[in-house]
């Protein structure tokens, strides 16, 4: 192992050992996240512990999968040191989802489901992520598994998987992700806007619920999603026979998105170029374009983090079966991806320039004066995630 990197690696975890209240957790914690890191091709239990002289299999895999220990006090180190990276009134905070194929059916929360990253069905564990990024910088702060119906259905499942009482009913995916956002705006991190694909965007309450919370957001929503005029006024009309009507009705009938906005003057506009040529998207004549194509792009970044997470630091290679080992494994992969990230920024020089302000603020209130608007570029081009730093 390098020594400059272990030293490096032992400093940016100062702040999460003492949260874990105990002298061997405190060992095993910056073992666990430099294996996830160091060479080798496999991240889980086994193989890392045989890497590292100072640990064997059986600290490790209790650590993970069975010690007992609260992860909240570590999310909440994790969520303040995203912030001091990326986090302000010009971040974005991206929620999204993330598929763990897996075979068999006993790993907690594993089902026949969609997997965006396969793009078809797929059995597999789902987590629903949270990431705040900055420009082209993402650093995940929260996943959190789905559990289908399937699941929550049968207590002995439950049960056998260790999921926590307060995890076992059925929730959706924005549900998960609204309780995510509240965690993290109850620990302080600052983002100026929400964004989340058509998966979220086409829930009414997802969305209703972060203009109640007082969020600019934008999200995606389906091209049959029924939407009206924003002139659209609520009447109560007289019905002519049958049950009186109890609740208004708009005056006029809905359409689908894609046709109302063929009706809508467009300009194509292009903002760089990308993998298969210029990225380009038409927008209404009188956006700004900074504000639309940054919001575009800005959503992306968070599959770049997934794909990391899952080629460079083994989300996927947990091959235990329970609720808390995989979400310590989850935990331990982002806190390993939010030291690369500091380690990127260092080398793009100067790191963190947005430091949080001395007086407290909400920066995540709508503020008339606080349009949606693009990240600027950083100024020094961002260099690739290090490959295998601690040799």
């Amino acid at each position: 192992m390098n020594r400059d990197w272990q030293l490096d690696l032992e400093r940016r975890l100062e702040p999460f050992v003492p949260a874990l209240r105990h002298k061997t957790r405190a060992r095993m914690c910056p073992a666990y996240i430099a294996g996830l890191i160091g060479l080798g091709d496999r991240k889980s239990v086994q193989p890392m512990a045989a890497r590292h002289a100072g640990v064997n299999y059986d600290q490790l895999h209790h650590f993970i999968a069975s010690g007992l220990w609260d992860a909240a006090p570590l999310e909440k180190v994790l969520l303040a040191e995203a912030d001091r990276q990326v986090g302000g009134n010009d971040a974005w905070l991206i929620v999204d989802d993330t598929a763990l194929p897996k075979k068999g059916r006993h790993s907690v929360g594993v089902a026949p489901q969609y997997a965006s990253a396969l793009g078809k069905n797929a059995n597999c564990q789902t987590l629903v992520s949270l990431t705040l990024a900055s420009g082209e910088v993402p650093v995940m702060v929260g996943l959190r598994l789905f559990l289908p119906e399937s699941w929550t259905s049968d207590p002995a499942r439950l049960d056998r998987a260790g999921v926590p009482d307060d995890h076992r009913a059925y929730r959706t995916k924005p549900e998960i992700a609204l309780a995510e956002i509240d965690r993290a705006r109850a620990a302080g991190l600052r983002f100026g806007c929400v964004l989340a694909d058509a998966g979220y965007g086409l829930s009414a309450p997802f969305r209703q619920a972060l203009t109640e919370r007082g969020l600019t957001w934008a999200v995606g929503i389906p091209f049959k999603q029924k939407v009206y005029a924003a002139d659209v006024g609520m009447i109560f009309p007289v019905a002519g026979h049958g049950r009186p009507r109890r609740r208004h009705i708009p005056d006029v009938k809905s359409m689908a998105a894609q046709a109302m906005l063929e009706k809508a003057q467009w300009r194509t506009v292009s903002w760089r170029r990308g993998t298969k040529g210029r990225l380009s998207a038409r927008l209404p004549a009188d956006t700004p374009l900074k504000q639309i194509a940054g919001a575009i792009k800005a959503r992306w970044v968070c599959e770049q983090a997934h794909q990391q997470l899952k080629e460079e630091l083994g989300l996927d290679h947990f091959e235990g079966r329970s609720w808390t080992g995989l979400h310590r494994h989850a935990l331990m992969t982002m806190i390993a991806y939010a030291f690369l990230q500091s380690r990127r920024l260092k080398q793009a020089g100067g790191g963190k320039k947005n430091p949080r302000p001395t007086a407290p603020t909400e920066p995540t209130r709508r503020q008339a004066s606080h349009p949606l608007r693009a990240r600027a570029a950083a100024p020094n081009p961002l260099p690739p995630l290090p490959q295998n730093p601690l040799r």
